[in-house]
């Protein structure tokens, strides 16, 4: 049994740290929220008063945080005080989960080995569902050394765990996949709302896409128009799935890399100029909610 201590628990970190009390560690919890800690102590873990005491006795630490600021400050400190990195054993692994600039995860990690810690950036794939089925993807850039002490507890969370490089890489490789799906989610209701305005179902149409050259992902596993298929945030309203500014900030850190290493990304930005007309009205909306910007009338369905 290993001590971890896990800190963030919102939609994705508190069923990730379930999964952990699950497998049989023995899981340290803080998060702002009382509410969120009370649920996971129910469930088995041990919520405690501040990020510090989280991490006493803990072998292993795990954060998922909203962005990239918070992990700064968390583990580098702020205002003059010190953040985890100063005051962590050697050897201590530390495992950031959030979806933050690579150029950040690339400074925590380099303030981390000055302290003799192993630092992975491992940004994960697979939404709130795949957080509660322990099926997500973890996607980590780090030392193979630091990676293969770290995977046999990230298949206590995850299904598929890829190594894609040296720090910073797990968060390239994350905002490429996101950047991809937001273009492809963009263009999926683009097509589905001519299909519709010309008098077309827009489940025979889906059908006929998922066989055809234009299937992908977001037609097979996340229709955005309403009960096409069951189970996914468009037939329920919208709710329960990746908030639409949640996929406008994997968007804008997009266009930060490609600007810093001068890359082009015409698609990538004309997706990013639809999410954020559209988060202005649906911020907290399910990003498949960009359905609404051709087809108003779907959010009443």
């Amino acid at each position: 049994m290993t001590t971890i201590a896990f800190i963030g628990l919102g939609n994705m970190g508190a069923p990730m740290a379930q999964n952990l009390v699950k497998n049989g560690h023995n899981v340290q919890v803080f998060d702002l929220s009382a509410d969120a800690m009370n649920q996971l102590q129910q469930a088995g873990a041990t919520a405690c008063d501040s990020v510090q005491k989280t991490c006493e006795n803990a072998e292993v630490v795990i954060s998922m945080l909203p962005a990239g600021k918070h992990v700064k400050s968390v583990y580098m400190g702020q205002e003059g005080e010190q953040g985890l990195l100063a005051t962590l054993p050697k050897g201590t692994l530390v495992i950031d989960s959030s979806t933050i600039a690579a150029a950040d995860a690339r400074e925590v990690a380099e303030v981390a080995c000055e302290h003799g810690i192993d630092f992975l950036d491992a940004p994960v794939s697979g939404g709130t569902a795949g957080a509660a089925a322990g099926t997500l993807t973890f996607i980590v850039g780090g030392d193979e050394s630091a990676f293969n002490k770290a995977k046999p507890i990230l298949e206590n969370m995850g299904k598929n765990i890829f190594h894609a490089g040296e720090h910073g890489a797990g968060q390239v490789a994350k905002i490429c996949n996101n950047m991809l799906l937001g273009i492809l989610m963009s263009g999926t209701a683009e097509a589905l709302n001519l299909g519709v305005k010309n008098g077309l179902d827009p489940k025979v149409l889906s059908d006929i896409m998922l066989q055809s050259s234009g299937r992908n992902w977001t037609l097979e596993v996340y229709n955005p128009y309403p009960d096409v298929m069951e189970n996914v945030p468009s037939s329920r309203g919208y709710t329960g799935g990746f908030m639409s500014k949640l996929m406008l900030k994997d968007l804008n850190l997009a266009m930060q890399t490609a600007k810093d290493t001068g890359v082009e990304l015409p698609m990538g930005q004309k997706a990013t100029e639809l999410y954020d007309k559209h988060s202005q009205s649906h911020a907290d909306a399910d990003f498949s909610s960009i359905m609404a910007d051709y087809d108003e009338s779907v959010l009443s369905k």
